[in-house]
This record gives C-alpha cells, sequence and structure tokens, in this order.
C-alpha cells in the first residue's frame, strides 16, 4: 500500500474524493444546447446541475412588440418537433381573449393535424432515446421513415416540413386537400402494422430492457411537487390528460385512452409515449370519419385591437401541458405574453431521478426525458 491509500485509509475503508464533469453542451439537433454540471464518486452520480440559456432568444419579450398576428411564427420555434401544437395553443388563447367562435370543420381539421404533430414527435422521441442507448442508426431510421409520410403531408398544406406556421387565428391556414381522406387513412392503417414492429425491435429487447427497467424512477410525489406533465407524468402513474380531464375543442367527441406507467422508469416513459402514438391514431381515425363540411377560416381581421383583460389557455402538447398566459391593455400587441412550458418543468426534475446511478445511466434518463430545449429557452 502506497502512502498515500495508508493516508486516506479510516476505519478499515479507503476514502473517495469526488469530480466534477462537464457533460454538454450537446449539439443542438440531439437534445439541444444544453449542459449538465455531474458531481461524481467514481462512475456514481452524486448530483447533477442543468445549465439552460444556450438557446434564449427572448420570444416573450418580441411577442410585446409584435401584432397577436405577428407572433404565430414564433411559437413554431418553441418546440420544433410539435410546431403545429404550439401554432395550436396559442391560437386558442388569443381566441379566448377575442371571445373568436371556430367554424367545426376547423376545429376538425385542427384535432387531426395536432394528432398527427404528436405522433410525428414521439417517433423522434422514440428514435433519439433509442440511439441515445447505443441502438444506432436501426430504430432512428426506422422512426423518421414513419414521420416522413406526415412530414408529406405537412409540406403540401403549409409549404413547411419543420416549422409550419399553419394554423391561424379563426381557423388555418388552408383546408385539407383533396386526397387527405385517403392518404391519412392509409397512413393509419400503416403505422399500426409498424407499432407491432417497434415492439418486436425495442419494447422486449432484453437489452434495452436492461438499459431502462428501473433506471430514473419518477415517483408520483416527486413529479406532481415539480409541476412535470405529460408522458413524463403519465409514465408515474397519474392519469391526467387536458384532453380527458380540460377538454378543449372537440376532444370530448373522441373515445380514447390515456396510457399511463407502473413505476415511472425509464422504460414507462418510452412505452406510455408508444402508447400515445396508437390512441392518437384513434383520436384521427375518428376525426377523419366524421369531417363536417363548410369553411375551415373564421374572418378575423389582419390587425385588431385586443379588448383589454387577461386569459390563460393551457393545451396538451406532446411533451405535457404548454400554457400561453396573454395581458392585453386594448391595444395592437399583447401587453404580456407569458408562455408556460412543459419541457421546463421536466428538465428541473432530471437531477432527482438520476442521483446515485451510474453516468451511463444519465445518458439514458435524459433521453427518456424527451426535452426540447427550444421552449426551455424561450
Amino acid at each position: 500500500m502506497s502512502d498515500i491509500e495508508a493516508k486516506d485509509k479510516k476505519d478499515g475503508e479507503l476514502r473517495s474524493e469526488e469530480f466534477v464533469i462537464n457533460m454538454g453542451p450537446q449539439h443542438p439537433s440531439t437534445h439541444g444546447v444544453l449542459y449538465l454540471e455531474l458531481r461524481l464518486d467514481g462512475e456514481i452520480v452524486k448530483d447533477c446541475r442543468p445549465h439552460i440559456g444556450y438557446l434564449h432568444r427572448s420570444c416573450e419579450k418580441i411577442a410585446e412588440n409584435r401584432t397577436y398576428i405577428q407572433f404565430m411564427p414564433f411559437t413554431d420555434r418553441l418546440d420544433y418537433l410539435a410546431s403545429m401544437n404550439n401554432n395550436l395553443g396559442y391560437a386558442l388563447a388569443v381566441e379566448k381573449l377575442l371571445n373568436v367562435q371556430v367554424t367545426e370543420r376547423a376545429q376538425y381539421i385542427r384535432t387531426i393535424i395536432a394528432e398527427l404533430n404528436r405522433v410525428a414527435s414521439h417517433l423522434i422521441g422514440i428514435g433519439t432515446f433509442a440511439q441515445d442507448l447505443g441502438a444506432y442508426a436501426t430504430p432512428m431510421f426506422y422512426c423518421f421513415r414513419d414521420r416522413e409520410i406526415i412530414v408529406e403531408l405537412f409540406d403540401e398544406l403549409c409549404g413547411g416540413r419543420l416549422t409550419y406556421n399553419y394554423m391561424r387565428i379563426g381557423g388555418v391556414q388552408t383546408d385539407l386537400p383533396a386526397h387527405a381522406d385517403k392518404f391519412i387513412k392509409d397512413f393509419i392503417k400503416y403505422e399500426r402494422q409498424k407499432l407491432k414492429e417497434y415492439n418486436e425491435l425495442l419494447t422486449y429487447n432484453a437489452i434495452f430492457l436492461a438499459r431502462t427497467k428501473k433506471i430514473g424512477i419518477l415517483k408520483q410525489e416527486t413529479a406532481i411537487s415539480y409541476a412535470v406533465t405529460g408522458p413524463m407524468l403519465r409514465a408515474s402513474g397519474f392519469k391526467w390528460d387536458l384532453r380527458k380531464d380540460e377538454p378543449y375543442m372537440i376532444y370530448d367527441r373522441f373515445k380514447f385512452d390515456i396510457p399511463v406507467g407502473k413505476t415511472g422508469d425509464s422504460w414507462d416513459r418510452f412505452k406510455v409515449r408508444l402508447d400515445e402514438i396508437s390512441e392518437s391514431l384513434k383520436i384521427i381515425e375518428q376525426a377523419i370519419g366524421g369531417l363536417p363540411a363548410g369553411n375551415p377560416i373564421s374572418k378575423v381581421n389582419r390587425v385588431f385591437k385586443g379588448p383589454p383583460g387577461e386569459v390563460y389557455m393551457r393545451t396538451e402538447n406532446p411533451r405535457g401541458e404548454l400554457g400561453f398566459y396573454l395581458v392585453s391593455d386594448g391595444g395592437l400587441k399583447p401587453y404580456r405574453n407569458k408562455i408556460r412550458s412543459p419541457s421546463f418543468s421536466n428538465l428541473a426534475v432530471l437531477p432527482e431521478m438520476i442521483r446515485g446511478l451510474n453516468v451511463s445511466d444519465a445518458v439514458c434518463v435524459l433521453g427518456s426525458t424527451d426535452i426540447v430545449m427550444g421552449e426551455i429557452d424561450r
């Protein structure tokens, strides 16, 4: 035994020395520009401190200097993997402020598009998660293959493949194309078959199970105390979904289930997202089957003054509850536009989930949160 080891020896055991490593910043195409400061004891994570702000763009301040309609494209840049859902949440908030009534056809189209974007977003979440665990290209390519079908429809709708600016205050930008009915029904049939493929490839894969089961457990009480929402909350066993518990638009007309987990580990978070794809397909199928005729656009002036007052509108986004708090002083622009992003709370609870785990497991837990830094650094 060396002199140093002899000095460190105490009560028959060697003392270890903690050290700090920097994990990140990651590239924007992974989990966004995020930097985790990890305090380690050997390979064990003793504590974690997320550092954010690398993508800060001051969206909320920009909103105070834009008309209500002009701010719509900025919502695309929040959760850029669920741009349609962001457009929808903001449009609903402004419509609530103005007391604008949206046509039946517009509500059905909005629901179909929002759920298609939820499917596309979850596919990205599943594919990147598998890649984080070392599955490399196959699951990611499969997910992008299926997402591409949705993106093709969105591209035809509005000319965009990532940021869309499709929703409008009072409806949507354009009606569905003539072939959309068959296109969407074919996709539903196709994707249901592919979900079986994902189960075979990942869900019950022995290596995948070993890497995710009982890793990064988020207890229900902890999730609630951190205001965690979306699939992360439901994976912890808490059945809460605004589409069911606080229905908006026409969600109360459709039959669908809310998938929940049992232990709140990384596998549960993955499985909830996979099951939610199936439930979204149910909603889309019912909506496209009952799509009414009519005009999907209500007449709203290009420039208008919001009546003095304040409103709050929250919607169920792929990553949780997205909220817009609008304050109007009667002018052309909002006096205040506060955005409640689900990824912020979902990231805040990360240290609670990875303390005591190995560094390799920290990568797994981070991937299972499926955060988007664009809405955190708004």
